[in-house]
């Protein structure tokens, strides 16, 4: 029922969205005389506002059309080299880029958002590295024939594209997905698998949730799994392709991110709207080029949901050495050889400091020259791979360490941004 009266309070709203965009433009009309009258100003713009938050959203296109590398823009080919029925792994690759440039697998959240989440990390790696993306997909567009998702498949999905792209490639992690990441690591390291990672970066992880615990842990922590399986998981209606299908809703999703800070959401639209009244047509375009990819939202499934609760936020499977792959303990000692970089913000409200770092102290087997930490000062969570301290001060450490440890293989010039 949970879904269902949301596909019904969505349906509502995108047709009240729909309306005040109508009543908006028409009052922004330069040759309507009614709009330069009294409050018609105030009024379009709070209809403006109320249509863009409302308005129906969908998957966002990645848009990633140009890389700047040496001084030049050079294009951007984008393809799909490998499709899973939960993922399809996408490369971006400019045209000007050295055949013997590092291959780069970067491995987005699936936690409510789209990959293209990332599309800042991608863009800016773009410029040095030959890069592939894990693009999940929507758990309620995915067939109930073709099966089940859990924390299994998921390090099952990062293996095989290893393997697909061969040894020397590097990984890197963004937030959840550094558990599964580190796991398939140590699980290809245990096997001796020749494209086990040349190095593994770690950004703003949940590796231990026991350091400097948030507002994400204690909501995780102070709930019985009882709680988030009657709560949070619903049904996927007959209307989408994975009908029947259990998951956790994106909007769910959402809605959790958005009351943890909600003050500062109330504020931002707040501010958009003064944008709107005062004309400032690049404030208003801001807010709502961040508001279109944040509320862009999907489903995943339910048992992935519920498993990483489990042993990432209650029971702390892998740093306890108690975490599983296909009913095997994972050995951490495993990892000799795959170079590992922890980096963290120091503002980070969501994987508090500590988090990330506790995998290089796990890697019992990895000589310390092939450890690295990396505090970014000053640094949110989405502010560690996005915006301009991504692309200026977190990116090049990043690229840095690549350089140093580029696998068996030869080594490539990287260019660095000062």
């Amino acid at each position: 029922m949970l879904y269902h009266a949301y596909e019904y309070q969505r349906a509502m709203l995108s047709g009240a969205s729909a309306w005040a965009d109508i009543v908006a433009e028409s009052l922004n009309n330069p040759s309507n005389p009614w709009g330069y009258a009294g409050m018609a100003p105030v009024v379009a713009s709070a209809l403006e506002v109320f249509a863009h938050t409302y308005a129906p959203r969908g998957k966002p296109e990645w848009g990633i059309t140009h890389a700047y590398s040496d001084g030049h823009d050079y294009p951007v080919e984008e393809e799909v080299v490998l499709s899973k029925p939960f993922c399809a792994l996408r490369r971006f690759r400019h045209t000007n880029l050295p055949s013997e440039a590092p291959k780069m697998l970067v491995v987005a959240p699936m936690s409510g958002h789209y990959a293209t989440l990332l599309r800042g990390t991608v863009q800016r790696l773009a410029e040095n590295e030959d890069v592939y993306v894990t693009d999940w997909a929507d758990a309620k567009m995915v067939p109930m024939s073709e099966g089940t998702f859990d924390l299994d498949d998921y390090i099952d999905y990062l293996i095989e594209f290893l393997e697909f792209l061969g040894p020397n490639t590097h990984m890197l992690a963004v937030c959840q997905p550094s558990v599964p990441a580190f796991a398939a690591t140590a699980v290809m390291g245990a096997e001796e698998n020749p494209c086990r990672p040349a190095s593994l970066t770690m950004m703003g992880g949940p590796i231990d949730t026991r350091a400097s615990p948030t507002s994400v842990n204690d909501v995780a922590t102070e709930r019985p799994m009882s709680w988030f399986q009657n709560h949070v998981i619903a049904t996927v209606p007959m209307a989408y392709p994975g009908a029947g299908r259990k998951v956790y809703p994106g909007f769910l999703q959402l809605a959790g991110f958005i009351a943890m800070n909600l003050g500062s959401h109330l504020n931002s639209h707040y501010q958009y709207f003064n944008h709107l009244i005062e004309g400032d047509g690049d404030g208003a375009q801001a807010h709502k080029k961040f508001y279109d990819e944040y509320l862009s939202v999907c489903d995943m499934t339910a048992e992935f949901y519920l498993q990483t609760i489990q042993h990432v936020f209650k029971e702390h499977s892998l740093p306890d050495g108690k975490f599983n792959h296909r009913g095997k303990v994972i050995d951490l000692n495993g990892i000799r050889d795959t170079a590992l970089l922890a980096i963290e913000g120091e503002r980070d409200d969501i994987s508090g400091i500590g988090q990330t770092k506790a995998a290089l102290d796990l890697a019992h087997q990895l000589p310390e020259e092939m450890k690295k930490y990396h505090l970014a000062p000053n640094v949110g969570h989405y502010g560690i791979f996005n915006g301009s301290k991504w692309r200026m001060k977190i990116a090049p450490v990043v690229e840095e360490w690549i350089r140093k440890h580029p696998g068996s293989g030869a080594g490539v010039k990287l260019k660095v941004v000062a």
